[in-house]
């Protein structure tokens, strides 16, 4: 393992994929697009994200029932969080207080009190059914859960630890994202082709934006008005307009595209390709992918520090 972090170090900014199936993340050198070296990780890793700080990478094991903290720049183990339950999807409310983890498997929502550096269960929410991704409004007092088996989303209120209300969406629903202007939530509607739009503040659809087939999830483009959406079933991502609330571009990828990280400069997006063991790399400008490399099975989340704006 050391020699492995060795050569992790010497290739900084590295691209860290987790391999979902595999039970370990793969980590490529941003520049050969070669991999040079592969962590084992808890069963399950689906998503990931920086800490606040961005001093590290918090990686959710769902099945091990635990949070895998690597450095963010070389993919590098600092410590493990044992006996976090089926942290499937995690994310930090945008004042850093609040930290939530939607265990998919066990139907329930875990949120924390985060003080900069623990994390203290405040409450365990049981939610029906499936609880998969979430969005928080601008002023952390909302978080937006989508609840894929009961085609619904749920918002709870963050400092009393209670649903507010829950509304049906379209099948399957999966990635949530808040438009920049904290008007909108936009909804991956994974057991169709579109995208639903609520205005959530009137708990109301106010429009659906055609997609792709297995629409899934979301990446901000860095402008603060547009994002992409990876449809895993057509094989392509769309570029959604969120203030005019338009599909306005699409990109074919083959493979089955799930996530997606942006590179900083916001020329080239690399994308999990979840059937078929590979990263794809974007060129944005033509709408083409340019290369793919291999990694372990059923890819999911990816990440590399020196990213585009996540709005």
């Amino acid at each position: 393992m050391s020699l492995l972090f060795a050569s992790a170090v010497a290739h900084a900014n590295v691209v860290v994929v987790l391999n979902s199936r595999d039970a370990s993340v793969s980590l490529l050198d941003q520049v050969s697009h070669k991999e040079i070296g592969t962590v084992s990780v808890g069963k399950e890793p689906h998503h990931l994200m920086a800490t606040p700080d961005n001093k590290s990478l918090i990686v959710g094991s769902a099945m091990g029932n635990e949070l895998i903290l690597l450095d963010p720049k070389t993919g590098q183990v600092q410590s493990r969080i044992k006996d976090v339950m089926d942290p499937y999807q995690i994310g930090f409310s945008p004042d850093q207080k609040w930290f939530v983890s939607n265990a998919l498997r066990l139907d329930h929502v875990d949120i924390y009190h985060f003080d900069g550096k623990d994390m203290k269960l405040a409450k365990r929410m049981p939610l029906a059914k499936l609880p998969s991704h979430m969005a928080f409004s601008a002023d952390s007092k909302m978080v937006f859960i989508t609840l894929q088996g009961s085609d619904q989303v749920a918002a709870i209120d963050l400092a009393t630890q209670q649903v507010k209300w829950t509304m049906a969406v379209g099948k399957l629903p999966a990635g949530i994202n808040m438009t920049p202007d904290d008007r909108h939530l936009l909804v991956a509607i994974m057991g169709s082709d579109y995208l639903d739009v609520i205005d959530w503040r009137a708990q109301k659809l106010v429009k659906k934006i055609k997609t792709g087939e297995g629409t899934h999830n979301f990446r901000a483009v860095g402008d603060k008005r547009h994002v992409f959406v990876s449809n895993r079933i057509s094989n392509s991502i769309n570029i959604i307009d969120q203030q005019t609330l338009q599909n306005v571009g699409m990109i074919n990828v083959p493979g089955g595209p799930d996530c997606m990280e942006l590179s900083e400069d916001g020329k080239t997006l690399w994308a999990t390709l979840r059937w078929v063991k590979k990263v794809a790399i974007i060129d944005v400008a033509s709408k083409k992918v340019v290369k793919t490399i291999p990694v372990g099975r059923s890819p999911h989340g990816v990440y590399f520090a020196n990213h585009a704006p996540r709005m």
